[in-house]
């Protein structure tokens, strides 16, 4: 493993096990300095957020400092929020699928519509019936990018890889990390069926738990981003199945064999959205950070973060990226990927049940 990739995952596993920032007032004899103390921010976030190279910028311009904490999946963040006093927290990033999930529990403030910059994304992924309700904008997409197939480019015919279906064959056998997160590959293997995410019902999952398990016999293991990334990196598997250029974007100057494709079936996209949160004392500030982030300078930054790499929703941050990031994101081909891919699932809290205890089935055979 050569060290670009092992800063790489030495830096996503040090920002994955990141403490959450302190909350607790501390008391301290009054100065100058402690009078002029900077503004803080508290955010809750995904872990690209947590790149200095994004945050820096923000802190100087607004002398602030920014207190993040990283979570994983929705279900994590809603039940920080839930243990946490009103007002702890100033702006949310979320899974834009899962927007209205919180609007429903009130977590998230409306934002005025002219404060944001909706028209200079991407139509596609602007998701109005995520991010609004009763016209009001309640969160605004940041950033998208797809659940598909990363794989080594030297090992395996490319030509395979625009073929879902090949995955199942005895060829790879052996050969396939499956990335284990229920909601992409449930989606991933409908679309592999033919079904569309939109239109999944607990109907579907006998096919697409039973074509899931085909697919366990010939991967060689189902496992998390880090471990899936690495494997892959260090020739461990030749396939990531549910992979994409958030895995391996980010490495492929250190590591040009490696490579990720939308195949002729379609893949599944993936979007998040940030917002303000209903309950913060400094919605101002979290408004201007929000700006900032959906900025063409902050949207540069984010796309490329350390943690990982994905598409800017702005798309004038085409104009900050350098050709090569642009290459390795495929900024060139993103209208004909956005009309061949769909949305995660977004299931009924009874279907979503349903879905997670048919992956948990489908691990433990």
């Amino acid at each position: 493993m050569n060290n670009a990739f092992q800063s790489a995952v030495f830096a996503r596993r040090f920002l994955s096990s990141a403490a959450a920032p302190s909350l607790v007032a501390v008391s301290v004899a009054l100065s100058p300095t402690t009078l002029l103390a900077q503004e803080e921010l508290n955010a809750l976030v995904w872990c690209d957020h947590t790149d200095p190279a994004l945050i820096e910028p923000f802190e100087k311009a607004n002398n602030v400092k920014v207190n993040l904490k990283e979570y994983e999946g929705t279900g994590a963040g809603l039940s920080i929020i839930d243990q946490s006093r009103p007002g702890d927290w100033d702006v949310l990033v979320i899974d834009g699928v899962d927007v209205q999930r919180a609007i429903d529990k009130n977590i998230l403030a409306e934002i005025p519509a002219d404060a944001v910059p909706t028209a200079d994304i991407f139509p596609e992924v602007r998701m109005q019936a995520n991010n609004t309700r009763g016209g009001k904008t309640y969160a605004v997409t940041e950033k998208f990018g797809y659940n598909t197939i990363s794989y080594d480019k030297t090992k395996v015919d490319p030509a395979d890889m625009k073929d879902m279906t090949k995955l199942w064959s005895v060829k790879y056998k052996g050969r396939i990390a499956v990335y284990d997160y229920y909601l992409p590959m449930i989606g991933l293997t409908g679309i592999a069926l033919g079904k569309a995410t939109a239109d999944l019902t607990d109907a579907d999952l006998p096919a697409i738990k039973d074509k899931l398990f085909d697919l366990k016999k010939n991967a060689k293991q189902i496992s998390d981003v880090v471990s899936s990334q690495t494997a892959l990196a260090t020739g461990d598997v030749d396939i990531v199945f549910g992979g994409g250029e958030w895995l391996t974007a980010g490495l492929m100057k250190d590591k040009p064999n490696l490579d990720w494709v939308i195949p002729d079936q379609g893949a599944v996209r993936w979007a998040q959205s940030i917002g303000v949160m209903q309950d913060s004392k400094k919605k101002d500030l979290a408004l201007k950070f929000v700006q900032y982030i959906l900025s063409p300078e902050g949207q540069s930054h984010l796309a490329t973060a350390s943690c990982y790499w994905a598409m800017p929703a702005n798309q004038k941050a085409g104009a900050l990226l350098t050709d090569e990031q642009k290459t390795s994101l495929r900024w060139n081909e993103q209208a004909d990927y956005l009309k061949k891919t769909q949305l995660y699932p977004i299931p009924t809290p009874e279907l979503d049940a349903k879905m997670q205890d048919a992956w948990t089935e489908m691990l433990q055979k």
